[in-house]
């Protein structure tokens, strides 16, 4: 079922989207003014540099990213036989859980967020977490195959080997140095082997560094190494580990 951005709800905040566009605006007025009142050399280079810099900003994030659009799985290679039943750690307004069910329409999906403040600090207030996915599932033609979970990631309330798979997106990150190993090792227990678990983390590569500078510390970016690291600990195998503009995803197999 075909579905465009107006229909789903996200729920990023208006910053994230708008927030480069405002500056630009608001630099370009700067850029007009000292123009008409003849500013030194100095201030007219700030506030076009400035302006250069908000408005490439906005386009990569529009056109680039688009956060309150669809997303595509970063690889193909995650659950390549179509079907099985998937966790979704994180889910939050439902853009990972739309994610693999679009891709692999014979899948089925638990969709678990503690739905906690972190929720309401993320996506802003309003109807309950809970609807707001919902509605986003149906929004995506999607609701059938979904069942929505409210559950802490670090001690998930299912049995061993659940699950044929598991996918995480900027979920996992959000949280500690033992909350991230609490959520791998749980990640590790309900998943069945063979199973996959795709991890999809925000990285501060040089978009990040470009579009977001030094206000972007998320779980402190951790680097590939150190996840790498952590993942093994948890009795993971990396099958494939690949980039995207702000991302690092690891494909990931329990034997």
């Amino acid at each position: 079922m075909p579905v465009s951005a107006s229909t789903l709800d996200f729920g990023y905040p208006w910053w994230l989207s708008y927030g480069h566009l405002t500056i630009f605006a608001v630099a370009a007025v700067f850029v007009l003014l000292g123009y008409a009142r003849k500013w030194s050399k100095w201030p007219m280079v700030f506030v076009g540099a400035l302006t250069l810099w908000s408005g490439a900003g906005f386009l990569l994030i529009r056109f680039g990213g688009d956060i309150n659009g669809r997303a595509a799985l970063p690889t193909q290679s995650f659950l390549r036989s179509g079907t099985g039943r998937v966790l979704d750690l994180g889910a939050g307004t439902g853009r990972s859980s739309i994610m693999v069910l679009a891709a692999r329409p014979q899948a089925t999906l638990v969709a678990l967020d503690l739905f906690g403040e972190s929720f309401d600090r993320h996506f802003g207030r309003g109807e309950s977490p809970q609807q707001r996915l919902l509605r986003n599932l149906k929004a995506a033609g999607v609701d059938q195959r979904a069942t929505i979970e409210t559950s802490d990631m670090r001690k998930l309330p299912f049995e061993a080997a659940s699950f044929d798979a598991i996918v995480s997106a900027y979920a996992v990150d959000h949280l500690g140095r033992d909350g991230i190993k609490q959520a791998l090792d749980e990640a590790a227990r309900v998943v069945k082997p063979g199973g996959e678990f795709l991890l999809i983390l925000v990285s501060n590569d040089k978009w990040a560094k470009f579009l977001f500078g030094p206000i972007l510390s998320h779980g402190g970016t951790r680097g590939p190494e150190w996840w790498n690291a952590r993942v093994k600990d948890a009795g993971f195998q990396v099958v494939e580990e690949g980039t995207e503009p702000v991302t690092r995803y690891f494909l990931l197999r329990r034997p």
